[in-house]
């Protein structure tokens, strides 16, 4: 039997109008699928139920995948693919797999034969590194940053310094109740010359991206205290 494709679907990173970050390619893809599997099934009913397919939600399928998914588990929410049915991905907001649950599922269709689709859609992530002023030809992304304090202050200090030796622009991000901890570190411990770009709730109406040296940030400093923050650090 053909196998069916694994598509990856983006997810509106806010509660903003869905039409104007999801394309209509994506749309379509979706109105064609019965089966999914997803990070939060309330969150994925919403949005799919937002692009207004044809299907009735009630008639969809949905398998969940998140941190608590036991590995041995993965496998099955193929199953769909492996009887000829394609199959959608999807995550909380934007694209799943970065920064998101994902990547074990990805890695056994490929090593299972099966297509995998990326499709287009918002990253909060690459949207805050273009419209940040800082390196977009050398970055690295570090995932979320320790939160032990002690730990967080040597993997700041030792990001800061990574940056100024490959002249390299450093990605992370961090839960919202954390951000204004993560902000206050990195004013505590960085050298006043290193930039710091802080993108706030991107693409939603209070969205806030801004790039300044550290010693301007603390002359004034925003509150940032349970907001979904992307931190871009450039020594």
């Amino acid at each position: 039997m053909k196998k069916g494709k694994l598509y990856l679907i983006p997810s509106p990173l806010s509660d903003s109008n869905v039409n104007d970050y999801i394309p209509t390619s994506v749309r379509n893809i979706v109105n064609s699928l019965k089966y999914f599997v997803v990070e939060d099934l309330r969150t994925a009913r919403r949005y799919i139920s937002k692009l207004k397919i044809d299907t009735p939600i009630d008639e969809l399928n949905f398998s969940l995948f998140n941190e608590h998914t036991d590995i041995k588990a993965i496998f099955s929410l193929l199953n769909p693919v492996f009887q000829g049915q394609d199959l959608g991905l999807l995550s909380d907001a934007g694209m799943p797999c970065i920064a998101d649950p994902g990547e074990e599922l990805v890695r056994i269709a490929h090593s299972s034969g099966v297509t995998v689709i990326p499709l287009v859609g918002p990253s909060s992530i690459f949207l805050a590194l273009a419209s940040s002023g800082l390196s977009g030809e050398k970055f690295s992304f570090e995932g979320y940053l320790p939160a032990k304090t002690s730990d967080l202050i040597k993997t700041v200090r030792k990001l800061e310094h990574q940056s100024r030796q490959e002249n390299q622009s450093k990605i992370f991000i961090e839960t919202p109740y954390r951000s204004a901890k993560i902000f206050d570190t990195i004013l505590n411990i960085c050298s006043p010359d290193t930039f710091v770009c802080l993108a706030c709730n991107v693409t939603s109406s209070d969205e806030f991206i801004q790039t300044r040296q550290i010693r301007e940030w603390k002359k004034n400093i925003p509150d940032i205290n349970k907001k979904p923050c992307i931190f871009i650090l450039q020594a």
